[in-house]
């Protein structure tokens, strides 16, 4: 009898120990991805501070299309008021983050494609120099993603296998959202080179 006793405790002290295991192991996965999402934020932030001296210099411009600049700094002001914490990582919080973001990305390259029509602004300096740091923050930006994304899937991994979901359900654990391609990102853009006479 008493040696029945030693086994169930045993047993009980293992599968308590476990849950203990898996329960740190899905905090410090959470953790991962609060961290990576920080670092996108950041990287999101860099490009929201570049604009206003992008802004800026494109404005000393003469005759430079302002309607194109007010698209810009209206999609910035939308995309910096968009706050999303990372305790709320839902698919649905970030798909709406991300088009934020994404708004203010069309509004930039839309920038970008009407400054080439002014040859004067593109041998300036600053906006040389800005464009080179805007592109720079665009490459940051997708690592940024890339490295949240590889959280999100691990510590979405950890939390829906069996029996990790048990110990996940109970303390609170849920699935964190990815960021996804944008609406037909899977398309290739037409290129024609065939000129109209």
């Amino acid at each position: 009898m008493n040696k029945t006793v030693w086994i169930v405790l045993g047993v009980i002290a293992l599968v308590i120990f476990w849950g203990i295991g898996s329960r740190n192991s899905m905090a410090t996965s959470d953790q991962d991805v609060k961290a990576k999402w920080a670092n996108v934020q950041s990287a999101y932030q860099r490009r929201a501070d570049l604009i206003p001296n992008l802004v800026k210099t494109v404005q000393g411009v003469a005759n430079f299309e302002k309607s194109t600049l007010t698209a810009v700094i209206e999609a910035r002001a939308s995309a910096t008021q968009m706050k999303l914490d990372s305790k709320d990582l839902s698919p649905e919080n970030l798909q709406k983050y991300q088009a934020a973001q994404s708004s203010l990305g069309g509004a930039l390259s839309r920038l970008m494609v009407v400054a080439e029509n002014y040859p004067q602004l593109k041998a300036t300096e600053n906006f040389s120099e800005l464009q080179a740091q805007l592109e720079g923050t665009e490459n940051r930006i997708k690592e940024e993603r890339d490295n949240f994304n590889t959280a999100v899937q691990a510590y979405n991994t950890l939390i829906v296998t069996f029996p990790n979901s048990l110990i996940a359900s109970f303390s609170g654990f849920a699935e964190k959202g990815f960021f996804q391609a944008e609406a037909g990102s899977d398309k290739a853009p037409e290129v024609n080179f065939d000129e109209k006479k």
